[in-house]
């Protein structure tokens, strides 16, 4: 197997952790230069100072704990603080475990209210402006971070009742208005781009599945298989690549976040939209079902097996090039489709392959150990990626439903609250952590050349369904013991009475 662009040794030292998402500060003559909201890289405070001693625990100056309306009240800025970016991020991804978005919002608008009262009381109209244009910094923040927060009606009121107060406080034409008018316009610019997509995935439906051969039928001489519109593994790898990255950047942090919401409620009551937010969860996850079905359909529809030889080989070779890029989604989804049991049963065919690279293909996919082998690789990809000088070594691509298992898992083995009450936020930054670093990874520009007519192919050639993906399996290579004799005699039984 060709070396790999990246090493597979784990590494002694672990890489710095990256710091979550930034924006830019816009209000940083205003909040001072000690409150400027900087990351910190070990996700410190920026001159916080708890609410209330008992309700926010730290531990090396980092939050770990606290009561849920401690950490809101955290979450809003005062004349002498503003939360830490890494803090905004975490918190408005986390929250929505305990309440949704809106509702958070409007205590958020509540806290303000309540610093204010108490400027107004004391007449401090340079603090006012001060404390306003920190409230602006943090709705800018959270309209950027989470933009389908304000999608529902509810929150964009919300929304605009808090800019009005806040506006109140600055001149005619003053920073305040200004950026939030910015701000406004942009969260209207990300939802009508959201709308758009929603509009469009509706238009785009699951490739129709070919209902296959019946009996001894063969394909039609006129459809192609993939090798006759592309021969070269590295530009198929490329394309699989460039359709990886195009449906993964329509997965934002709150879809994530979905999975833990969704699996911790005791209902079995979802609203439209739940379902409507997880939309791109779900669509990711059936193109690897696609892909899978796709490469034993294009294995199982060849009748000469000399030439379903070279579409095995071929398929082992482009799912090494995904590895070598960093696609371990779509290598995994190769492997999968390689052994659906219509294309492993195939042993006359097997016996001719060179499965030296397939095996090496399935020892970096071994589930053992908690698939350690491919977290190994994975890691290196990482690592690649942190210290890349261009485009293509950026590129790491997981594969998600383990990406997701892990989500799940680090949120089921961890306790949400504390024997004390608190919320275990040491939980949470780690949860934030691993999801900030796959929206990292997805927002890699594609760097490969397109091929319009291979992503085509990809995406709208036909694929069996199993039962017939099973029959194409049997009339290349007979049923070889009693239990695929049964299953092949009630196949035909079946299209014999359909027909």
């Amino acid at each position: 197997m060709a070396t790999s662009a990246f090493q597979l040794n784990t590494p002694s030292t672990v890489p710095p952790q990256e710091t979550m998402p930034q924006t830019s500060v816009i209000f940083s003559s205003i909040l001072g230069p000690s409150c400027s909201g900087l990351v910190q890289p070990n996700m410190g405070e920026c001159g916080g100072v708890a609410s209330s001693s008992g309700d926010l625990i730290f531990q090396d100056g980092r939050l770990i704990s606290g009561t849920l309306e401690a950490l809101m009240e955290h979450l809003v800025p005062t004349v002498d603080h503003y939360p830490d970016r890494t803090y905004i991020f975490t918190f408005l991804l986390s929250s929505r475990v305990f309440m949704s978005p809106h509702d958070l919002l409007v205590r958020v608008g509540q806290i303000s209210v309540e610093q204010r009262q108490q400027l107004e009381a004391r007449s401090e109209k340079a603090m006012l402006k001060s404390f306003s244009a920190k409230i602006a910094q943090l709705l800018k923040e959270w309209t950027e971070a989470f933009p389908y927060d304000f999608q529902d009606e509810k929150a964009m009121a919300e929304l605009k009742a808090i800019t009005h107060q806040i506006m109140q406080y600055d001149e005619e034409n003053g920073t305040v208005k200004k950026a939030i008018a910015q701000m406004m316009q942009s969260l209207l610019l990300s939802l009508a781009a959201r709308s758009q997509l929603q509009e469009l995935r509706e238009k785009l439906r699951t490739p129709a599945v070919d209902k296959g051969p019946i009996l001894k039928g063969k394909p039609p001489a006129t459809q192609k298989d993939i090798l006759a519109l592309c021969c070269d593994p590295l530009v198929l790898a490329q394309q699989l690549t460039h359709i990886e990255l195009e449906r993964v950047s329509s997965i934002h942090p709150q879809d994530l976040m979905q999975i833990i919401t969704h699996m911790d409620s005791r209902d079995k009551h979802r609203c439209r939209g739940d379902l409507t937010k997880t939309h791109s969860l779900e669509a990711y996850d059936n193109w690897f079902n696609c892909l899978s079905m796709l490469v034993a359909t294009e294995v199982c529809r060849v009748v000469k097996k000399k030439h379903r030889t070279r579409v095995l080989e071929f398929f082992i070779d482009v799912a090494r090039e995904c590895f070598n890029i960093g696609n371990f989604n779509s290598m995994m989804a190769i492997i999968s489709g390689m052994n659906l049991s219509p294309v492993a049963r195939l042993k006359k065919t097997w016996s001719k392959v060179k499965t030296a690279k397939f095996d090496m293909l399935e020892h970096h996919m071994d589930p053992s150990s908690n698939f350690c082998n491919y977290r190994a690789a994975l890691q290196g990809a990482t690592q690649r990626s942190q210290r890349a000088n261009s485009s293509r070594e950026k590129i790491v691509i997981p594969v998600f439903n383990l990406f997701v298992k892990d989500i799940y898992f680090l949120h089921k083995i961890h306790a949400t609250h504390l024997p004390n009450g608190h919320i275990n936020f040491k939980k949470f930054w780690e949860i934030s952590r691993q999801i900030h670093e796959f929206m990292t990874w997805t927002q890699v520009e594609c760097p490969f050349e397109k091929d319009k007519k291979v992503q085509s192919y990809l995406l709208t050639a036909p694929i069996y369904s199993e039962e017939a993906l099973f029959i194409a399996s049997f009339e290349s290579e007979g049923p070889e013991n009693h239990m695929e004799k049964d299953s092949w005699k009630t196949l035909r039984t079946t299209l014999l009475n359909r027909a």
